[in-house]
């Protein structure tokens, strides 16, 4: 008989009875674990175990079966457990793998068969309770990563400001020690200071607060640090006559004594006064208040000494940041400069695309254009007033590659027709393709005020006169208008006019394309 492989170290005890939906036979029960079989072994006896039971019933050696002694039907060496005498009962495993199976866990609604809880959901299923390796913590599956990244007291974490790698529940501890950890100056309101620069920061910094070096000598000024200088040069006299009692204590002494004694005379010496008795002491004991003195007056001098090369070294920082600030400052004047004239150069390209966005919208290519005019009062107020006593159509062409045309309007009338008539010209303009066209001009063109109830139409017709300048091929963007000054009487306008709607007149014009 086949020796079986009891080596997987993966191996799981019985699958739980209460996964099954259907009630379990007693042929699919493990003998050792009362469960549902795992990899059903038979042992020599016939009775059937999971994998992992029968390893672990074997693994100090044969066994008698404790099944067989139970059933009384214990027979050596027929009932004795032995991993030489046992083999794989796949076909228990195969009626196992079709039985069908549900998910045990609250909340999961999983259902299939135990082959499939075997491979997909055991282990897997989002409900499942696990229990998290660092703090021992009972969880869901599905919120195992959420645990561990936010919600897990004893997950590791790296300091994001020095790196350094610690529990969750020493942030607070760490962010006490930690170098890099940002400090806000409660003096000038500075923020992100690392630990470690803060002490350097406030003895450079212009709001925090700090004795007068002329303290020592009785100054009892606090003041901020960016105005230390202006206290100084301030002060002046004032630090001068808290310096002064103490450089004249310094020579009073020996002015009493020079005046205690006798004056003698003594040859190369000069006059001088001998010491009375009992001045030996007070002379012994005055190289000790000038020594004491000498060394406040030192200490003063390296203050000041400090203060001039400070003073030195920031006027020497500021003119060199104000020399890269200056610079600077150019640099950017010609960025904007050069900014600015890339702008005006996008408005006009932006200009000239709406300007022929707009032609492109009403542009006609079989000789016949509608014109559509909008606020008629307004703008025949504006032409009465000089304002703006013409306009223009968009262009218009007879073809594709044809004669590029428009209209001029006079809405308060020019020449004969100026406050009495509206005054509509034809206008021949330049084109693109004019080398290819026959020149001059010479195509009947008709101009109509339509009667917006469509009865009766107000219609001028012309053709060109080949002589004028007008018609000839253009040199400039449009040739001088030719039309009609008495189109049309502006009372036919006033009151309920047929043609003026809505505050809107509608012009057409039809150039004849007869021989093209």
């Amino acid at each position: 008989m086949a020796r079986i492989s009891l080596d997987s170290q993966n191996s799981l005890p019985g699958i739980p009875l209460s996964v099954l939906s259907v009630p379990m036979e007693n042929k699919y029960k493990c003998q050792q674990c009362l469960q549902v079989l795992r990899k059903p072994v038979q042992a020599q006896c016939g009775h059937r175990f999971c994998v992992h039971c029968f390893k672990l019933l074997t693994s100090t050696g044969p066994k008698p079966c404790e099944a067989c002694r139970q059933e009384e039907i214990y027979e050596e060496p027929m009932s004795i457990l032995n991993s030489n005498e046992a083999f794989p009962d796949n076909a228990a495993g195969r009626e196992i793998a079709s039985l069908p199976a549900r998910c045990l866990n609250q909340g999961c609604s999983w259902t299939g068969y135990i082959k499939e809880y075997e491979a997909q959901h055991e282990g897997r299923c989002e409900y499942e309770r696990v229990q998290c390796e660092a703090c021992q913590a009972s969880i869901l599956l599905k919120d195992k990563d959420r645990h561990n990244e936010r919600e897990c007291e004893a997950r590791t974490l790296n300091c994001k400001y020095c790196k350094v790698t610690f529990n969750f529940k020493d942030i607070k501890a760490h962010d006490e020690i930690c170098l890099k950890f940002p400090l806000q100056c409660k003096d000038c309101g500075k923020k992100k200071i690392p630990r470690e620069k803060f002490s350097d920061h406030i003895k450079s910094c212009v709001k925090s607060k700090s004795a007068c070096p002329f303290s020592e000598v009785g100054c009892k000024t606090v003041i901020e640090n960016g105005k230390l200088s202006d206290h100084e040069h301030s002060s002046t006299m004032e630090h001068l006559r808290l310096l002064l009692p103490m450089v004249l204590s310094m020579t009073h002494p020996r002015s009493e004594a020079l005046g205690s004694g006798e004056l003698q005379e003594d040859s190369g010496l000069g006059l001088y006064r001998a010491p009375e008795e009992g001045d030996g002491a007070a002379a012994a004991a005055h190289p000790v208040d000038l020594e004491k003195k000498i060394i406040a007056l030192e200490n003063i001098v390296c203050v000041l000494n400090r203060e001039v090369e400070r003073s030195s070294l920031t006027l020497e920082a500021f003119a060199h940041q104000h020399r890269l600030d200056q610079e600077k400052i150019e640099n950017l004047s010609n960025r904007v400069r050069q900014l600015e004239r890339t702008v005006t150069m996008r408005d006009l390209q932006l200009s000239e695309t709406e300007q022929l966005v707009r032609e492109l919208q009403n542009c006609t290519y079989d000789g016949i254009f509608v014109w559509k005019i909008t606020d008629f009062s307004r703008r025949r107020q504006e032409a009465v007033a000089g304002r703006t006593p013409a306009m223009f159509s968009p262009a218009f062409y007879s073809s594709k590659y044809g004669y590029k045309m428009c209209l001029r309007l006079y809405l308060n009338g020019d020449g004969t027709g100026r406050g009495t008539h509206l005054s509509l010209f034809f206008v021949v303009m330049k084109g693109k393709c004019d080398a290819l066209l026959k020149w001059p001009f010479s195509q009947k063109v008709t101009l109509m005020l339509l009667d917006q109830n469509n009865r009766e139409h107000i219609i001028d017709a012309f053709r060109p006169d080949i002589s004028s300048t007008s018609f000839q091929r253009p040199i400039s963007e449009m040739n001088i208008a030719s039309g009609c000054p008495l189109f049309c009487p502006l009372a036919k306008l006033a009151g309920k006019s047929p043609y003026l709607r809505d505050d809107t007149i509608f012009i057409k014009a039809i150039v004849d394309l007869t021989g093209l």
